[in-house]
């Protein structure tokens, strides 16, 4: 489908002057209702306004291109408008847009994303827009990406034949998101290669799916590959041939420099693991640092799903029981059978998060022998098994942080495991897969795991032991409720965590009728300090943006929700991402939160629930005020040691 055929004349307006953001979004919805493109305007107009909730769809370069997938859309459609003065549209390079397409896709298909990759790779060409800016007519408009779409995409029936000796270089793209820079990156390489002479073919990894495939007859004849990817793609399919791995922000700003070192010999040999060989190892180009990134976004893109629909399902649960008035006691979020199907469904989800975390971080080390690896041994750091307790019956767990750490070392164990088994007799390649690697892998991560959770025990029950102590001593109360609140927010529902929550809790269980128990203080502090961190991630998201990338801005919203609810772990994939930076803001925040909350007098008589236990709050509104100066005091912090990133 060509960009002409979805954009209308009548959908063109030139010369526009919006004041702000929001009345251009506004003017190009009434292009597609002037249209006929839409069902309900105030639908589509919805969709578009919550997309842009999650991130500014201006690229750069004067140029925006908002887009919403609805089901008050008849058919995909676009408009189009220029803007000679300029408007304010948060693009990341900070230049007022004076180009707007807006896309309207039906929810059937991805026809969005075609045309959305299409725009980003004519968009790349400074002399079109340019045109397009200086169009005095729609049909001048029309006609000037016409003659360019033709240009950069001819017909297959007139498309010359690729050359006898095919392609000289090769590449493939990829982002995080698999939109905007994928696609840019792409065409930057094709139009260097076209100016350079170089033959040239780039697949795009992206969030339709791979396209434009690289053929094994392709990858044979090349000179070799260039790999412009901030996430993990298929390589093993390269092994033998030349391979340059780079970022993807690099394939945008220096396709010739790419292209150069592959057509001048310049980049070593790639040997994927899964073959025998002692030369260069994957990613060789890399450094450590940015290879241990790469392995942890994996873990985190695919767990995140897991925390933010379980948490919201288990936020939803003791909504549903704060309107039923249910006690705020213990069974708390399950006192009714519509809330004890949202809580059992969403701690279900949740259950899933530090599994998939260590199963995809350890099978992006070690590909597929991996995943069992990961995944076993994410579940035995959320139960807790030992040598001496193989059942987990009396074990504390070793939280997230036991996940992370078998996710790495169990994936490393993992990949030098297949390493050894590449000296086995060939006889033996078929049952690596099925046999050699899963029992080594699970003999790997057992005993690991079973060695780890005693020594976080041993920590879990040591700070319990101190922390009930100090709460006993005058004067110390208010340095306790700090250090507990604080302790939840170190690890973020692993073993600093735990020990303060049980350490509350038992407190709790054992308080007296007596409203000024320290108990119900304690509770009220490790609560808030749980509390804190989801919140103050949200507001980082919200507030300082640019500290964020589109998907983490995108996910921060919810995190208001899942704080609000005291379910700390909406923080993790941000901890996990960031923990220099995330951790000592969270921490600082959480433990000012909660000396706040003791220093006010705030008690509280439940061991769970947010503000959906309100009710069992003892002087509630200054307890929502120590909670709002803790988030603040984590996002500032937050603020001064992230810096801004480089989109």
């Amino acid at each position: 489908m060509r960009i002409t055929d979805l954009l209308k004349k009548q959908g063109i307006t030139l010369g526009a002057a919006p004041k702000t953001k929001r009345e251009a979004i506004d003017m190009l919805v009434a292009l597609h209702e002037k249209c006929g493109n839409l069902s309900d305007t105030a639908a589509y107009k919805e969709g578009i306004l919550a997309r842009e909730g999650m991130g500014t769809t201006a690229i750069g370069m004067e140029v925006a291109i908002p887009h919403a997938k609805s089901a008050a859309v008849k058919a995909p459609a676009l408009t189009a408008m220029t803007v000679p003065g300029g408007v304010d549209y948060e693009s990341p390079d900070g230049a007022p847009c004076k180009l707007i397409f807006m896309i309207a896709a039906t929810l059937d298909g991805d026809v969005h994303l075609e045309v959305l990759a299409r725009l980003m790779q004519m968009l790349m060409h400074e002399d079109f827009t340019a045109k397009l800016k200086a169009a005095k007519t729609p049909e001048e408009f029309l006609k000037i990406i016409d003659d360019q779409e033709t240009k950069q995409f001819p017909e297959e029936a007139a498309a010359p034949a690729p050359k006898k000796e095919g392609y000289r270089v090769l590449a493939v793209t990829a982002c995080p998101t698999g939109i905007a820079h994928t696609y840019m990156a792409a065409e930057a390489l094709a139009k260097a290669g076209d100016q350079m002479g170089i033959t040239i073919k780039v697949e795009t990894n992206g969030s339709g799916g791979a396209k434009n495939v690289l053929t094994a007859a392709e990858i044979a004849d090349c000179d070799g590959i260039i790999i412009a990817a901030d996430k993990n793609v298929e390589t093993a399919r390269f092994d033998g041939k030349p391979v340059l791995f780079t970022k993807v922000a690099d394939g945008i700003h220096k396709p010739e420099e790419l292209i150069n070192k592959i057509v001048n010999k310049e980049v070593g040999t790639y040997h994927s693991d899964r073959k025998a060989s002692a030369a260069d190892t994957s990613g060789a180009d890399e450094s450590f640092g940015r290879k241990l990134y790469k392995h942890l976004m994996n873990g985190v893109s695919h767990m995140l799903p897991f925390v933010v629909a379980g948490g919201i399902f288990i936020a939803i649960a003791f909504l549903i029981d704060s309107f039923a008035g249910v006690p705020q006691d213990g069974s708390f979020g399950t006192g009714t059978p519509v809330s004890a199907w949202f809580k059992n469904i969403g701690g279900v989800a949740f259950n899933f998060m530090l599994p998939v975390l260590a199963g995809f971080i350890a099978m992006s080390i070690a590909d597929r022998p991996g995943l069992l690896v990961g995944i076993v041994g994410g579940a035995l750091a959320a139960a807790g098994n030992t040598f001496a307790d193989p059942g987990a019956a009396n074990a504390i767990p070793s939280g997230f942080l036991g996940a992370l750490l078998a996710g790495f070392i169990g994936g490393w164990l993992v990949k030098m495991l297949a390493k050894a088994c590449d000296h086995l007799p060939q006889a033996l390649e078929g049952i690596k897969p099925i046999l050699i690697y899963p029992l080594g892998g699970l003999a790997i991560v057992a005993v690991m795991m079973c060695a780890v959770n005693p020594v976080m025990g041993v920590i879990n029950e040591g700070m319990k032991n101190a922390v009930n102590w100090m709460a006993g001593q005058p004067g110390l109360l208010i340095p306790v409720c700090a250090l507990l609140a604080g302790m939840m927010a170190i690890d973020m529902g692993g073993p600093f965590n735990k020990a303060a929550y049980v350490t509350a809790t038992a407190l709790l269980t054992g308080a007296s009728t007596d409203p000024s128990d320290p108990a119900f203080k304690i509770m009220a502090a490790v609560m808030i300090g749980g509390m804190v961190p989801p919140i103050a991630i949200a507001l980082s998201t919200t507030i300082f943006r640019n500290r964020w990338t589109p998907e983490e801005r995108k996910s921060g919203p919810v995190n208001y929700i899942m704080g609000l609810s005291f379910i700390t772990e909406g923080a993790i994939p941000y901890a996990a991402g960031h923990p220099l930076q995330v951790i000592p803001s969270c921490l600082v925040g959480s433990a000012a939160a909660g000396a706040l909350s003791a220093l006010f007098g705030c008690t509280l008589r439940a061991p769970h629930g947010g503000i959906f236990v309100l009710p069992t709050i003892g002087n509630p509104a200054m307890y929502f005020l120590a909670l709002v100066i803790g988030s603040v005091i984590g996002m500032l912090m937050l603020a001064i040691l992230k810096k801004p990133i480089k989109e």
